[in-house]
């Protein structure tokens, strides 16, 4: 399968096995995570993995959206390390977790693992129930797990607007 192919086959799975994540499959997850680019490489990326039973049910009080997946990383990074703009002092800390969650999703998609990237989360009870650092700022969360066997992908997740509406060339 070509790339386009299998971007398009990957959809935000809401529905999930009682099915536990090995080891294994998430050390795959998480080193995709750890190639990916950051900002000159800083690698300011810190990744909290969510799996044992009562991380999971820390989880349900920081967001409605854990789809009761058995495992979660929650992609953060440490506002000390980002690399910054040096015409407005802009930190790449957003984007480079942004990126490093965005492979690991790939990653987990090519395994198998269904996923979900997850932004409706209450970062201060993150922090809280985690017991984060001050400057480790959350980002992003992707809730995980072998889809169950009738998740699909919402209706919409094969419509796209035209890319004349979002593609300005100069």
């Amino acid at each position: 399968m070509n790339f386009t192919e299998f971007a398009k086959s990957r959809y935000s799975v809401r529905k999930f096995k009682d099915q536990k994540l090995t080891r294994e499959v998430l050390e795959k997850i998480l080193h995709a995570g750890h190639i990916a680019p950051t900002g000159c490489n800083y690698q300011p990326q810190r990744i909290y993995v969510l799996e044992s039973d009562s991380a999971i049910e820390k989880l349900k009080n920081c967001t409605k959206c854990h789809f009761n997946a058995p495992a979660a990383m929650l992609v953060c990074y440490n506002k000390d390390e980002c690399w910054r703009r040096k015409y407005d002092g802009k930190s790449s800390g957003v984007v480079d977790a942004s990126i490093v969650n965005t492979h690991m999703m790939l990653a987990a998609t090519e395994l198998g693992v269904g996923c979900c990237w997850v932004m409706h989360f209450d970062p201060a009870a993150m922090v809280k129930e985690f017991d984060i650092p001050e400057n480790i700022v959350p980002v992003a969360l992707l809730v995980m797990g072998y889809p169950a066997e009738d998740a699909t992908p919402l209706d919409m997740h094969g419509s796209y607007r035209p890319m004349e509406e979002t593609v300005i060339y100069k």
